[in-house]
């Protein structure tokens, strides 16, 4: 039976950038509920407001490739006209940040009426190793798509590691999806310099780190379903699944509840 605190995550698009499949972007979901978006690609946006009928609550951007950012400008629309505004939190890796503000903020004239800078909508906050969202603590960690330090994967200790875009990384699985996370990995059914091939997880992982792993990024439904036919797990669009629950830890709220004893 579901808990009523149960995770989840929901895929909004699973396809690569030039699949029909949608921009792999996900939700993560307690009760139900979204608690944080990870990436905003082209068609992100529309998919998650259909699903949900709002807007995200905050979100989360492993790298800047323009089918995980391409839904940024549209966010900022949507939440600069919004009928009850708010500054929604934005969490980036701080090594992006120079590039990211580049490639989406530097653009003039935000609002043709002027008046507006882009981060007027977002709490922006930079990130490192981790940071803290609705009394969880997330793990950030670097991952290999490009050049170093350009794409980053995202963890819930005990619950989910979701790699982003990236070759294989078995030194972060090992430090960051040891505690039988459900990894959410990147592969199509052929490699490149900048993405797991089905050859490589079986390289590079364990079996029993493979049987943990749910597959997206892949190239359209043929590859999908030639990697199910390998026995891989793979994510549909639109596709919730369930995950453990998180180990405790302190939080927060506990944590300032002992500074004050």
């Amino acid at each position: 039976m579901q808990s009523d605190q149960a995770f989840t995550m929901r895929f909004l698009g699973v396809g690569n950038a030039a699949s029909s499949l949608g921009n792999a972007s996900c939700v993560l979901e307690q009760a139900g509920q979204p608690l944080l978006m990870i990436d905003c690609g082209h068609d992100a946006l529309p998919r998650y407001e259909k699903h949900y009928r709002s807007l995200p609550p905050a979100l989360f951007i492993t790298h800047l490739h323009l089918d995980h950012i391409g839904g940024l400008e549209g966010l900022f629309f949507r939440l600069r006209f919004a009928p009850e505004p708010r500054l929604m939190p934005l969490y980036v890796p701080a090594a992006l940040l120079p590039n990211l503000q580049k490639r989406i903020a530097d653009y003039p004239g935000v609002l043709a009426e002027g008046g507006a800078n882009f981060w007027d909508v977002f709490q922006l906050i930079p990130v490192s190793d981790g940071f803290w969202h609705q009394d969880l603590h997330f793990k950030v960690f670097p991952t290999r798509h490009h050049l170093p330090n350009s794409s980053f994967g995202l963890s819930l200790p005990g619950v989910f590691l979701y790699t982003g875009d990236t070759r294989p990384i078995p030194e972060q699985i090992i430090a960051h999806g040891s505690s039988g996370e459900t990894i959410f990995h990147d592969c199509g059914l052929e490699s490149n310099p900048s993405h797991t091939g089905v050859t490589d997880l079986e390289r590079e992982y364990s079996e029993s780190q493979r049987k943990r792993m749910v597959l997206y990024h892949y190239a359209d439904a043929e590859q999908g379903a030639a990697l199910e036919q390998r026995g891989y797990r793979i994510a549909h669009e639109n596709e919730t699944f369930l995950l453990s629950a998180p180990e405790p830890a302190p939080t927060r709220s506990s944590i300032a509840q002992l500074k004050s004893v």
